[in-house]
């Protein structure tokens, strides 16, 4: 009841809002129509089986009845023909007027001078409804703000409860609370493992698909960082990083996790849901939808650290308007975007959870998983994928890891080497 409650008086402000701005759009005042483009990955959730898009296509009538004069045309890309597609657009100079995607490509087209910004749209009252100013950082470039944010959600960890339990590893996790648990106990699991025939955990670095879990691990075990404080450097080659590091490379060799040297994400993915691994770490709500089976029961855990305190990776979702030289556009894409990230039920069909604290829970109080991700959000650490020169790291990141399991360099060696790398990149 409260959730329709909540979508019911989210439904009827914005339709007044939007019947009240009409009558001052450019584009209305002059019996014109403008016409914007709206480009989207797979992220909206889609019912009853419908085709990719078709959620999306509702929403675009509702806005669109609401606003007589701007009409909208979408598009659904992929995640792995669209940024390549992307890119040509820009450079053939059809960008779209609207784009949904994430921080990392979105900042960086920004910078490129390829965006709008929306600085108008981050308003005070805005951001400290946001209330997180890592995520806040994430949607600009440090100068300008170019991504309107609709949801975030926390990545983390999942073990199949019944292999764990059956090798003795369950009982050094933490399932209370927000289930946080310590680096000793994650070692103490592991070496439970040894012998049981399932391999526990993968660090997966055959390619850099899903690399955000491999430095998740590494980060948590000892408060490592991959980036400093102000987001100007990486800086992995802390004592703490170092150690994490040669923890890692310790447990690989004594077999108690698997260096991953030939698979990424997906990969370790279809293991963990075929139960041939124990554990994954490139868990999230969309890949818990994805690679759900009824096979074994998948418990959510945050990655261990060395005091208990977790700071986990995450996804933002939002929208950026491309500057395509007509003011009209700008203004409808603005408009168009703001309809979509202020309504509840849009941020539920995206499967995470508000960035505005004004929105509550929007879960079902006995959706119990749900409501432990939703806990995980306060665990959220430094935003830097939107940093000069990330995909450049991402590259080094996982060849690091490779030298360092394959005994081709020392872990000194190859952190220090990843570090000079990475930077020069920037």
């Amino acid at each position: 009841m409260k959730k329709i409650l909540i979508l019911a008086l989210a439904s009827l402000m914005f339709t007044s809002a939007f019947a009240l701005g009409g009558a001052d759009d450019a584009s209305s005042s002059t019996g014109n129509v403008t016409t914007i483009t709206f480009w989207a990955f797979p992220t909206f959730f889609q019912n009853n089986g419908a085709p990719a898009g078709s959620y999306e296509q509702e929403q675009i009538k509702k806005f669109e009845a609401a606003n007589p004069g701007i009409k909208v045309r979408l598009e659904t890309i992929d995640f792995t023909s669209g940024p390549d597609k992307i890119v040509a657009s820009i450079e053939g100079g059809t960008a779209p007027d609207v784009l949904f995607d994430a921080p990392g490509r979105i900042i960086d087209y920004g910078k490129q001078g390829k965006l709008a910004n929306l600085n108008d749209m981050f308003t005070t009252a805005f951001k400290n409804d946001i209330g997180n100013d890592a995520l806040v950082a994430a949607c600009s470039d440090g100068k300008n703000y170019y991504m309107y944010p609709i949801s975030a959600s926390p990545f983390y960890m999942g073990i199949n409860k019944e292999v764990w339990e059956k090798v003795g590893a369950l009982k050094y996790v933490n399932l209370e609370g927000d289930r946080t648990w310590t680096t000793e106990n994650f070692i103490k699991a592991m070496e439970c493992f040894k012998d049981a025939g399932v391999p526990a955990l993968s660090v997966y670095c055959g390619g850099q698909g899903g690399d955000q879990g491999t430095r998740a691990l590494v980060t948590n075990l000892y408060s490592a960082r991959i980036a400093n404080s102000t987001n100007s450097k990486y800086a992995i080659d802390s004592p703490e990083g170092v150690k994490a590091l040669k923890l890692l490379k310790s447990m690989v060799d004594q077999g108690l996790i698997d260096a991953g040297m030939d698979i990424a994400a997906a990969d370790e993915l279809q293991l963990f849901s075929q139960q041939k691994l124990a554990s994954t770490i490139c868990w999230g709500t969309s890949n818990a939808k994805n690679y759900a089976t009824k096979e074994f029961t998948a418990l959510s855990l945050p990655f261990p650290s060395d005091d208990g305190v977790p700071e986990l990776e995450y996804l933002v979702n939002g929208f950026c308007v491309f500057n395509n030289n007509d003011a009209k556009k700008i203004a409808a894409a603005k408009k168009f975007i703001q309809f979509l990230c202020d309504n509840p039920a849009n941020v539920i069909q995206t499967g995470a959870f508000p960035v505005r604290q004004s929105m509550g829970s929007l879960y079902s109080e006995n959706d119990a998983e749900m409501n432990l991700l939703a806990r995980f959000t306060k665990y959220y650490g430094p935003y830097y994928n939107t940093m000069d020169g990330f995909a450049n790291m991402r590259t080094e990141w996982w060849n690091m890891l490779q030298f360092i399991f394959s005994n081709k360099k020392t872990v000194e060696k190859a952190v220090a080497d990843y570090v000079k790398a990475s930077n020069s990149g920037m």
